[in-house]
């Protein structure tokens, strides 16, 4: 590697870390993002034009395809289809390393056995972190596409038979690193690896699906720095490990406002048994307002704290909920939103969706910095929330949302409540917020709801 070569690797590592940093704000992302890109630019400049490449025809058309594909997807793909989009491209990340991978195998060719033993088991690293975020990332897709069933698919002993296939990948492996000239090894680390994307995702339900997606998002990150060791680059090597480590903490800090632990969100299978099943809300009766009502306790609030949902997202209501709330800003009343770590399904779903819609980003406060003011608020506006806003999480020992941190939306002096119907949540938890004598509850489309609010509003 040539002194240039290494200086703009570096510069590449320092503007990866700069832009992570940015992105840990919403006012600093956008430019924490275009620092990453320029970071990523220059190394794959410098990479090209080190490694002296002789034919670049094939690397141009890769170039042109996907950078078709990228455009296409920014522009048609929907807000609500956002999740699974960002699980693709996880996949693709995991997909990427496995096969340059198995590419770097194929260079080495009867060179192979001369490389160091750490080399080789990078090598069947790089395979099994790959395929396992590739096709565990198009499984999660696939769940939140509604093209899979949702809620956890469970069958006897499914522990032990993950924990068998990781064990055979490892002894492949070893069995690889002592006599790399098995080229079928690798073949069968790879089908393993697949078999366990698949039986390491399905025990997983919807509502977990944003913990899923970060921790693919870390396997794409490790699957990257297993490739840098493999290719001794040492940019691959930062910024896999960048990736790996964030997504990590970001695991961690989900599962945390879930007050679950990751074998749990892993293995428990929480929501298996909320298809189908037979609830206690056709027992109990709410009063059914209508839009007017809710603009009539809007307009005569002083202050509205707004909780979004991904019911917000199914009905593309955003927009107008800016709009509502820019209304209800210019008749005086205070408007702010409280985001709950785990809403939605990814990882910042409802700031992604409400920063589509330019609502400003002091407006947008955590769970942590806004759960005290419920209770001098006048006006809770919940929309299409339903788990976490569930007081089920404090009360019911058997209920599988116990312990769960969550907005307390019910200690709002008034709570209105947008919702298409009284079902549960993923967690299959009738809500007893529904029927609070301080609830009001709207039924209906979301972004039609709204718009009648502002319908009545500007009259």
């Amino acid at each position: 590697m040539s002194l240039f070569a290494a200086f703009a690797y570096l510069l590449s590592s320092a503007l990866f870390i700069l832009g992570l940093k940015l992105l840990s704000s919403p006012k600093t992302a956008r430019r924490g993002n275009l620092y990453g890109a320029i970071g990523m630019l220059i190394a794959i400049v410098v990479t090209l034009g080190d490694k002296n490449i002789i034919d670049y025809t094939y690397i141009i058309i890769g170039l042109l395809v996907g950078s078709a594909i990228g455009t296409i997807l920014a522009r048609k793909v929907q807000m609500t289809a956002m999740p699974q989009m960002v699980g693709v491209l996880n996949g693709f990340g995991g997909g990427a390393s496995a096969l340059v991978a198995y590419a770097e195998y194929g260079r080495m060719g009867s060179q192979t056995a001369g490389n160091a033993p750490d080399v080789l088991v990078m090598l069947g690293l790089s395979l099994l972190i790959g395929v396992v975020t590739f096709v565990g990332s198009m499984v999660a897709a696939a769940k939140l596409h509604g093209v899979m069933r949702g809620a956890p698919i469970l069958y006897s002993f499914q522990k032990q038979s993950n924990a068998a296939i990781l064990f055979a990948i490892v002894a492949l492996i070893a069995l690889f690193t002592i006599n790399p000239a098995q080229w079928y090894l690798l073949i069968a680390i790879i089908g393993l690896s697949a078999i366990l994307g698949v039986t390491s995702v399905i025990p997983i339900g919807g509502a977990d699906m944003p913990v899923v997606i970060s921790l693919m998002n870390s396997y794409s990150g490790l699957a990257a720095a297993a490739t840098g060791f493999l290719l001794s680059n040492n940019v691959l090597i930062i910024s896999g490990t960048l990736v790996g480590t964030s997504g990590i903490i970001l695991t961690n800090i989900m599962c945390k406002a879930m007050n679950r632990s990751l074998a749990n969100v892993l293995f428990a299978g929480v929501g298996a048994d909320y298809e189908g099943q037979t609830t206690t809300t056709e027992q109990r009766t709410v009063i059914r307002y209508t839009a007017d009502d809710a603009a009539f306790m809007l307009e005569n609030a002083q202050s509205v704290i707004i909780v979004p949902g991904y019911g917000l997202a199914v009905a593309q209501a955003q927009h107008v909920l800016q709009e509502m709330a820019s209304i209800l800003v210019g008749k005086g009343v205070s408007v702010r939103y409280a985001i709950h770590p785990v809403a939605g399904r990814m990882p910042g779903h409802m700031n992604v969706l409400l920063a589509e819609a330019n609502v400003p980003y002091e407006l947008l406060l955590e769970m942590d910095q806004i759960n005290d003011d419920f209770q001098s608020t006048d006006v809770a506006l919940v929309i299409g929330a339903n788990d976490v806003v569930n007081p089920a999480a404090r009360t019911k020992k058997e209920s599988p949302l116990y312990g769960m941190p969550i907005l307390n939306v019910d200690q709002a002096r008034t709570t209105l409540v947008c919702k298409r119907s009284l079902n549960p949540g993923f967690a299959g938890e009738d809500n007893d917020l529904f029927y609070d004598k301080k609830t009001m509850m709207v039924f209906g489309d979301a972004k039609a709801t709204i718009t009648g609010i502002i319908q009545v509003l500007k009259k």
